[in-house]
């Protein structure tokens, strides 16, 4: 997914290391919004508890959203998220449409076709993604414009609420909820409303199911083709202690094996385990791509008792990013859950004036790819 010409980001990546944002859902609980809040009056009748979607927030609290976004952009982000996590038709139906489980049915393919033809979900994740992602646009050059220093909106795309990898039945263990084509089919039209947006690139993020991320690439592809585009993409997996994807279980090495075809902009890590453990896997990922590494970690493990429920502080991070640094490991850094403006301020602070990892074999790369 390379292009003729450098997209100003790659520049960037060149010179210094560049800073993504930290968690919204961490930053939105902050603000203290209740189910009333969410609802706002657009939703106000739905039958089921939304305040756990934080999607909708985007449609509902704008003014908070912004503000989140701003903060970020303030402590030092280059790169902001569009808040569109679960935006797709296929996670929304979990707050709107009533799980037939419930009734003695199941989730299958049949189910999942109807939510993919749905009117009112398509609408409403078109809804999410293109105001999420002008939102975004709108701050990026707001603050961009008033520091003289550009900034970019990342159309976020989640992991969903299904696999394609694993069975959820234990007797029967070919059996899967959804297909490729009804997943592929849900990112394509978040991918469309991310970029109808505004959105300078696309994050495919968070990935615990790389089958699932390979429809969402698919989707990317064929959207592009079809609509004659294109845009910068980043991948980013979660991975667990032993360094594999937490669904299908590939190892770093095999899950950059499974998207290198895409020659993305970056691949890296995000979420999963906190810092500490991250390193010996995101060392291996920098030793194997020769692409940017990004690197994004939960705030240390879950804390109930800790103002933002992790365990890691903005110095905590801050000095476990500039290791990886010193490392030479890293091109993209930031934060997330429990990571808050303040997180992203001492982690853009820190690596002020760092060397990033060298990107020489990415752009011998590039220029065979572009030739």
């Amino acid at each position: 997914m390379t292009t003729a010409h450098q997209h100003p980001l790659e520049k960037i990546l060149q010179d210094r290391i560049a800073i993504i944002d930290g968690a919204m859902g961490t930053t939105i609980r902050t603000y203290g919004m209740t189910e009333t809040d969410i609802r706002g009056d657009r939703f106000k009748d739905s039958t089921k508890d939304l305040l756990n979607n934080g999607d909708l927030f985007s449609l509902t609290q704008e003014k908070m959203i912004g503000d989140i976004h701003r903060r970020f952009l303030e402590a030092g982000a280059d790169i902001i998220e569009t808040n569109t996590f679960g935006a797709t038709s296929i996670t929304q139906s979990e707050f709107f449409v009533e799980d037939p489980r419930e009734t003695g049915g199941r989730k299958d393919p049949e189910f999942y076709q109807k939510i993919i033809e749905d009117k009112f979900l398509n609408d409403l994740a078109w809804d999410i993604n293109e105001t999420s992602a002008r939102q975004c646009r709108e701050w990026a050059d707001r603050v961009g414009t008033a520091t003289g220093r550009q900034r970019f909106v990342a159309g976020a795309i989640g992991p969903l609420t299904v696999s394609l990898s694993n069975s959820p039945d234990a007797d029967d263990a070919g059996f899967r909820v959804v297909t490729f084509d009804q997943v592929k089919s849900a990112y394509a039209h978040q991918v469309r409303a991310l970029i109808a947006g505004g959105s300078d690139l696309l994050l495919v993020e968070t990935i615990f199911d790389s089958l699932n991320a390979k429809a969402a690439l698919v989707a990317i592809r064929e959207v592009f083709d079809e609509d004659q585009l294109q845009l910068p993409v980043m991948i980013s997996a979660a991975v667990g202690r032993g360094g594999e994807t937490l669904i299908s279980a590939q190892t770093t090495e095999a899950f950059w094996n499974a998207v290198k075809h895409v020659k993305p902009l970056s691949v890296g890590l995000n979420c999963s385990l906190g810092p500490d453990l991250m390193y010996p896997f995101l060392s291996e990922l920098s030793e194997k791509a020769d692409v940017a590494i990004s690197c994004y970690p939960n705030a240390g493990l879950p804390n109930p008792l800790s103002e933002t429920g992790f365990d890691l502080g903005p110095n905590d991070m801050a000095r476990y990013l500039g290791d990886f640094a010193r490392g030479g490991l890293i091109n993209i850094a930031g934060g997330c859950c429990g990571n808050t403006p303040e997180h992203i301020a001492a982690i853009a602070k820190a690596l002020e004036g760092m060397h990033p990892r060298e990107l020489a074999q990415r752009q011998s790369a590039r220029r065979e790819v572009t030739a």
